[in-house]
């Protein structure tokens, strides 16, 4: 659907409103959103702003008559569409229209599969198992890019995630968050992202895990050392104790945290292994069930405070976690800053229980309405470890799938002008599993869209080991960042 910029300034000069290009463009993409013609928008817009009596267009009165008018309609349609057919319809789907020209495809579709009738039948409408995969994507609207009708035959929406009654709740802070603005500017800013301390990109061709033992252990050995150096001067610890040496009191054990199994870490699987110059690199299964708190991770390098007793098995008492990196400090090439609004989400964007890519969509939302100044959005964005994932239901390429919830997030906020920051995971299916990983591939991002979005690469920090978020070990929930 096209939309007629000059012809949406010539409808509002009927009614005698004059109002800036940013506003116009902004109505633009209402129109498109909402699938309405440059007439019928100006109508309701003139109407809304009659009914609640405000003089001028502003920018505050195009978001009140999208959320108040516009969001409203749609939320009831989609309510009585889902009431009459009898199934809920996908999320994309943003206009009365859309919906009747979907149900009337799926009805051809299921008509395939089944002997033709006389007369009108009422039957229960189920999805086939073996689908027609020829529906085209629509283009019509930045949320119509994504449809998971086109890649999955199951793509029934969440009932648990859309019946939530928690949205929009604030789980947890830290620090201080009173009286703070929790809106940008978008593109308003200068926004400028680099990345700090970042290693210089490989110049030659490397196989990945073709290293050879012997310097694979001198690394974890130099970490172990450098990193243990820190927590000693950090935690003034005077002495560190071989971890094989029994003690009847308590000592300070220095290694990094291991599994003594092939699944997951758990408290009863935790073992510490020793640094080369204290322990020679001895192993001790670890008693964590003293400790009132903690959070640990395969790799991770740490102190313990325990009592030995036999030299077979710790139990610990006290745990001196990493050094926290300092903040950054701005020097006087950067400036003077302003406040700046950071959003950062973590995938997966999906329920475990669907694949429409509903949270997303919200996500989306949500950064149209607060117009952060930058997004840093962490993978996956294809989940290896959802179930339709790994059972192969998906009848699209996981590439071709990355692509259209890729172009979902550019084109859905695009008006808010907000810059992107991509960071592959590990569990993205797509995308090669090595660690550290390259950046994502796009080629086909349009020209305009590259000053806002950053492709950043999954880096290795080079003051701690990098944990991976499910092997995390935590016995109590630690303290997070604010829940928006």
């Amino acid at each position: 659907m096209s939309v007629c910029v000059q012809q949406l300034v010539e409808e509002l000069q009927i009614f005698g409103l004059e109002c800036e290009e940013s506003l116009t463009e902004k109505l633009a993409e209402l129109c498109v959103l909402y699938g309405q013609t440059e007439e019928g928008m100006v109508s309701e817009l003139i109407a809304f702003c009659t009914s609640t009596r405000k003089d001028c267009l502003t920018a505050e009165t195009l978001n009140s008559f999208e959320h108040e008018f516009l969001s409203k309609r749609l939320s009831s349609a989609r309510h009585g569409a889902s009431k009459n057919s009898g199934h809920a319809g996908a999320r994309d789907i943003i206009s009365i229209q859309e919906l009747i020209a979907v149900e009337e495809e799926e009805e051809t579709l299921l008509n395939s599969y089944s002997t033709p009738s006389k007369g009108s039948q009422k039957r229960e409408i189920t999805t086939p198992e073996t689908p027609l995969t020829k529906r085209k994507v629509s283009t019509r609207s930045p949320h119509q890019l994504l449809s998971p009708s086109s890649f999955s035959p199951s793509a029934t929406p969440s009932p648990k995630y859309s019946l939530r009654n928690n949205r929009g709740e604030v789980v947890t802070s830290f620090g201080s968050a009173q009286g703070v603005s929790w809106s940008g500017r978008g593109g308003a800013g200068i926004v400028s992202l680099k990345v700090l301390g970042c290693p210089e990109p490989l110049t030659g061709s490397y196989k990945s895990m073709f290293q050879k033992l012997p310097d694979i252990r001198e690394v974890l050995t130099c970490k172990i050392e450098e990193l243990g150096s820190e927590l000693k001067e950090h935690h003034k610890i005077e002495a560190f104790t071989p971890v094989l040496v029994p003690a009847q009191e308590p000592v300070a054990l220095l290694g990094q945290i291991g599994c003594d199994s092939n699944g997951k870490l758990n408290s009863k699987s935790v073992i510490l292994e020793g640094d080369r110059e204290h322990s020679s690199g001895a192993q001790v299964p670890v008693d964590l069930s003293e400790l009132k708190e903690y959070s640990l991770f395969p790799g991770q390098v740490v102190i313990m405070e325990g009592i030995n007793t036999t030299g077979r098995k710790l139990v610990a008492t006290k745990l001196y976690e990493g050094v926290p990196l300092p903040f950054y400090q701005p020097t006087e090439e950067d400036g003077d800053f302003e406040q700046n609004m950071v959003l950062v989400a973590c995938g997966p964007y999906t329920t475990s229980d669907s694949i429409t890519y509903d949270p997303l969509l919200d996500l989306i939302a949500i950064i149209n309405h607060d117009r952060p100044d930058v997004c840093i959005l962490f993978g996956p964005f294809l989940d290896a470890k959802h179930e339709q994932v790994e059972n192969c239901l998906l009848t699209s390429p996981f590439e071709d799938v990355f692509k259209q919830c890729l172009r979902t997030i550019i084109e859905g906020t695009r008006s808010s002008g907000s810059h992107l920051v991509f960071v592959p995971s590990l569990r993205d299916v797509h995308h090669e599993p090595v660690y550290p990983q390259p950046p994502f591939s796009y080629p086909d991002l349009p020209h305009e869209d590259r000053k806002f979005l950053q492709n950043f690469r999954q880096i290795q920090p080079n003051t701690q080991a990098h944990p991976d978020p499910e092997e995390l070990l935590p016995a109590l929930p630690t303290p997070g960042g604010h829940g928006h």
